[in-house]
């Protein structure tokens, strides 16, 4: 496959993750996301430091549907600015990298018909 990544995202709760991996599966911009949590996450928002309950979202898909993926995490989710980020997979089970290449590509437009319309 060629360049497969692991992009991750959180949640404020579980539903959303849910929500956002399946649009996700369904869309055919990720193999796979597996949700974790909660976890707590510690971080600067607007001067002030905050902690926060969360879920982890971790997505496997490809360089080439990021940006979708991204358009799509963010038409989801309920912050102003979600953590979206994406780091390379370097290596894996080659049967694995296959299985995900073949799940996040796009399935081929189907072909209009011939026929004109009220035509029987």
């Amino acid at each position: 496959m060629k360049e497969p990544i692991q992009v991750f995202t959180t949640a404020p709760n579980r539903a959303i993750a849910r929500r956002i991996a399946r649009a996700l599966i369904d869309l055919r911009l990720a193999a796979c996301v597996q949700i974790l949590g909660p976890i707590v996450s510690t971080y600067r928002w607007q001067g002030q430091v905050e902690n926060a309950r969360e879920w982890l979202c971790l997505i496997k898909t490809s360089r080439a549907r990021f940006r979708e993926l991204s358009s799509t995490v963010e038409g989801l989710h309920p912050y102003d600015t979600p953590e979206i980020v994406a780091l390379p997979i370097a290596a894996g089970n080659r049967r694995y990298l296959a299985w995900l290449a073949a799940s996040v590509r796009p399935l081929p437009a189907r072909p209009r018909s011939a026929r004109r319309p009220g035509c029987r």
